[in-house]
Order: structure tokens, then C-alpha cells, then sequence
């Protein structure tokens, strides 16, 4: 059975990335033909020159094609794949036009709302503190998925700031999804996020610095959609205590980076959708970091994450150990990031009141 998997997920993986592969040039071509160009107009904008998007499109025909194939569609991967048609859709949309929040809002509710009614739904949590104790959420795990699946698509969304970085996250978290549903024997989620990894490790030649195209709205929701549906058909589902840990553990780079956002910006007196240029691979570069450098530092951080929530659910011993280092390092990785965002902020003030 474990070895029937790990093939039907391996020729998974393959399929997507090569499809993805090979279609990221032509979805580049497809992109110039309908304008989803993306013209350098603000610093928040790390390119010099208008790059083409909508890039996405390839990173979900190959996940689409790889999982019709090897995957499972039952019921609940029907709904959730209507839900991606929703959220692509969405994307390719924006990425032209530039939607307003609230449009793209309601997109994103429309696309939850389907696996939701599938019962594709969060509802059972673990006590983190007892064994064997759980939560039945009840008519609370409506509201509760739904902030689950829109508050990741966005997430995923808001790190999609450098080269590479939201697809290599993606890449990593759905790996280490694959690795959880493998010793937990839930197949279906293995070969799906087998797709999904491949998908990105196909389209990451073309994105990483610098990039000949970016995955757009059209492929950062998409990531974010179906990492946060997968995770409930798999994570949330297990009857285990780290069920409730994990997820956040595996996301927890764009979870933190988007709270983070949405407290800065209620504290400035803006709107939690407002865009701006406070995001920690901003804060990054800021510091002095390249684009590239950036990157890998990011990259190392989703990397110890996934790690610890491996871990996490393989060591009984190791598993206060690990997560005391993984919440130290994050810590101080946070403390850093706001130090250096405050000596950039000073540096811009001072420059503010020369001009004056």
C-alpha cells in the first residue's frame, strides 16, 4: 500500500511538473496577448521593467491534469476543484483588470463556500493541552473553515512580493503536507499535494530571481485555496492531538506574515486589504538583503517549520524540544525583522525631512 503511494505520487509530481513546465511559456504568451502585464508603479514593486503574470495558470493546469489523472475525484475533491475554477478565475481576472478587495472578497467566499457545503469542513479540533480530548465545533465550523480557506488564499497572496518566494513557500508547505498524509495514510491528500509540489517545482525556473513571469493573483490564490482545503481533508481531520498545532505550524510563515499586516494596518488606521510595504520580505530588503538572499531566507524558515511539524507528529520526546527552538527562532526572526523595519523607517524620515 505505502509503496503503491509513494509511485502513484512520484508519476504525480512528474506529470505537473512537467505540464507546468512546459506551458509556462505559453501561458507568458497568453498573458502579453490579454495585458496581464505587470508595470512597475510604487516601491513596493521589487522589478525595474513590466513583467507578464497570470503565470498561475500553468502551476494549476498542471496540478488540474496530474490530479485528474492519479487522484481520487469523489465528492469532496469535485467541490474543491470547483472552488479552484472559482478562485482561477478570480485571479486571471485581477491580474488584469485589478479587481477592487471587495470583489475579490466575495470571489474568495463564493470558492470557499463549495467545499464548505460539501462537508469539506473543519469540524473537530484536538485539545493541544489533553489527549484524546476534542472540541465538536458545531455550527461554528462553518464561519471557522471559511476564515480557514479565505484567510489562507490571501495569505499566501500577501507574500507574493520577491521573485520565487510565494511558490517556493507553497512548494515546501505542500511537501511537507505530502510527508504527514504518507505516515498518516491518507492517500488521497499525498498524491494531491504530490501534484500540487510538482505544479510549482515546474514553474520555479521561470519565476526565481529575476523572473521572466509571475503567478499573479491567478496562482498565489490558487496555492493558498488549495493548501488550506487540502490541509482540512487531511490535518484537521486526523483524530490525533497534533492536529491542531500542525497546520499552523507547516503555514506559519504567511499566517504570521499576514496577521502581522492586518495589526499594522488596523493600527495605522487603514483597511486590513489595503496593500502596502510592511510585509517581512519587504522588511528583508530593507535590511539590506538582496532578492535572492531574501528569498533563501524565507525559503530556510518554511523549511525549519515544516521540519518541526514532521517532527512534531513522529516524536513524542522531541516534540516540546523542537517546537521551543522552531517558537524561539521565529521569535527572534520577528524581533529582527521589526528592528530593521524601524532603522529603515528612521533612515526614510530623516531623507523626508532633508527633502523639506
Amino acid at each position: 500500500m505505502f509503496n503503491s503511494v509513494v509511485l502513484t505520487s512520484a508519476l504525480a509530481f512528474a506529470t505537473a511538473l512537467f505540464i507546468a513546465f512546459a506551458l509556462t511559456p505559453v501561458v507568458k504568451s497568453f498573458a502579453f496577448k490579454i495585458g496581464a502585464i505587470d508595470v512597475p508603479k510604487d516601491d513596493r514593486r521589487m522589478h525595474k521593467t513590466p513583467i507578464p503574470r497570470v503565470g498561475g495558470l500553468a502551476i494549476y493546469l498542471g496540478f488540474l491534469v496530474s490530479i485528474l489523472i492519479f487522484g481520487e475525484i469523489n465528492a469532496d475533491m469535485k467541490s474543491i476543484l470547483l472552488g479552484s475554477v472559482i478562485i482561477v478565475l478570480l485571479g486571471v481576472v485581477d491580474d488584469v483588470v485589478a479587481l477592487s478587495p471587495k470583489v475579490k472578497f466575495a470571489g474568495q467566499i463564493a470558492a470557499a463556500l463549495l467545499p464548505i457545503l460539501s462537508d469539506v469542513r473543519i469540524s473537530v479540533l484536538t485539545n493541544p493541552f489533553i489527549e484524546g480530548e476534542y472540541f465538536h465545533l458545531g455550527w461554528l465550523s462553518y464561519p471557522i473553515t471559511l476564515l480557514w480557506i479565505v484567510g489562507l488564499t490571501n495569505a499566501v497572496n500577501f507574500i507574493d512580493g520577491l521573485d520565487g518566494l510565494a511558490c517556493g513557500v507553497s512548494s515546501i508547505a505542500s511537501l511537507t503536507v505530502f510527508t504527514i498524509a504518507l505516515l498518516f495514510s491518507e492517500p488521497h491528500v499525498a498524491v494531491a499535494m504530490a501534484a500540487v509540489a510538482g505544479a510549482c517545482f515546474g514553474f520555479l525556473p521561470y519565476n526565481m530571481n529575476p523572473a521572466k513571469i509571475f503567478m499573479g493573483d491567478t496562482g498565489s490564490m490558487f496555492l493558498g485555496y488549495i493548501l488550506a482545503t487540502m490541509s482540512i481533508r487531511g490535518l484537521f481531520k486526523l483524530y490525533t492531538i497534533i492536529s491542531f498545532i500542525v497546520p499552523f505550524i507547516i503555514l506559519g510563515l504567511p499566517i504570521f506574515d499576514t496577521g502581522f499586516a492586518i495589526v499594522r494596518r488596523l493600527l495605522k488606521g487603514q483597511s486590513p486589504l489595503q496593500a502596502d510595504r510592511g510585509h517581512i520580505h519587504h522588511r528583508l530588503v530593507d535590511m539590506g538583503f538582496d532578492q535572492k538572499q531574501s528569498v533563501a531566507i524565507l525559503y530556510a524558515v518554511s523549511i525549519v517549520l515544516g521540519l518541526a511539524a514532521v517532527v512534531f507528529t513522529t516524536s513524542g520526546e522531541m516534540k516540546i524540544a523542537v517546537c521551543a527552538v522552531a517558537v524561539l527562532l521565529c521569535f527572534f526572526f520577528a524581533m529582527n525583522l521589526r528592528i530593521g523595519g524601524k532603522k529603515h523607517g528612521g533612515k526614510e524620515d530623516n531623507k523626508s525631512e532633508e527633502q523639506k
